[in-house]
């Protein structure tokens, strides 16, 4: 009976490493993760829009403030960085320097991808070594055969890894570049837009949207955060999010 239970233990070994029974991104230190960044100059709205197959994603990866910038840190996240990058920003740095800065202190940052973008539109990115490394480690289960970078564009930037391919991050751009209606509106099609193209490899969980502006002068609101809506732990967490997001402006009209 031992012996036929040892034998039983040994042969469910490799079932463990299986794609299919790869634990939920939440149980590790790896993020998959597609997010977009963006500044609108004619609202001063600064925005951040992700999905990822990692438990509370919309609360771990974007940050922003008002008149200063917005802020994506995502793979292992290094959650340091959303408040660096602002305070950074605040000082006068240029996105590229604060990206700079940051990675430059960090002795983890080959596992990180960050994204930074200021209230002149300008954006930086970094994705670490390791994190592209991966997806060509025919050792990495998960992540070979992925892909992770990011595109540019005017006062916007798409950045993710352990993607189904370029085209994410190519369709979010176009997505959000040619949108309308509101900036949280057009971060939400941005998702939707990759998640058509393959989106994370490892499939979907959690996504959120941070959308913040300026009080303006002389105004009785206290509100800067306009748009602060989540989805922590869903198997489609874009069905609720999009719904949360119909309230959410809804109750700003």
């Amino acid at each position: 009976m031992r012996a036929l239970l040892a034998g039983l233990l040994i042969g469910a070994v490799p079932c463990l490493a299986s794609h299919d029974a790869a634990p939920r991104a939440g149980n590790a230190p790896w993020f998959s993760t597609f997010s977009i960044i963006a500044f609108d100059p004619a609202t001063s709205e600064l925005g951040v829009g992700v999905q990822s197959r990692a438990f509370a994603a919309g609360a771990a990866v974007p940050y922003a403030k008002p008149g200063v910038g917005a802020v994506a840190t995502q793979a292992s996240a290094n959650r340091t960085y959303g408040p660096k990058a602002i305070a950074l920003l605040e000082q006068g740095l240029s996105p590229a320097e604060v990206v700079k800065r940051m990675t430059d202190e960090d002795p983890g940052r080959d596992t990180r991808q960050v994204a930074v973008i200021d209230t002149k539109g300008r954006s930086a990115v970094y994705t670490g070594k390791r994190v592209i490394d991966r997806n060509f480690d025919p050792k990495d289960l998960v992540h070979f055969g992925s892909w992770a970078g990011h595109v540019t564009g005017h006062n916007f930037s798409v950045q993710g890894n352990t993607l189904a391919s370029e085209a994410v991050v190519k369709a979010m751009a176009d997505a959000y570049e040619h949108g309308s209606g509101s900036m949280a509106g057009r971060l939400m099609d941005a998702l939707d837009a990759g998640q058509s193209k393959g989106g994370d490899v490892r499939g979907m969980q959690s996504a959120g949207i941070l959308v913040v502006r300026p009080i303006p002068p002389n105004s009785d609101s206290t509100i800067e955060r306009i748009v602060d809506i989540r989805v922590d732990d869903a198997p489609n967490p874009f069905v609720e999010l999009r719904r949360l997001l119909n309230i959410a402006l809804r109750t700003r009209r």
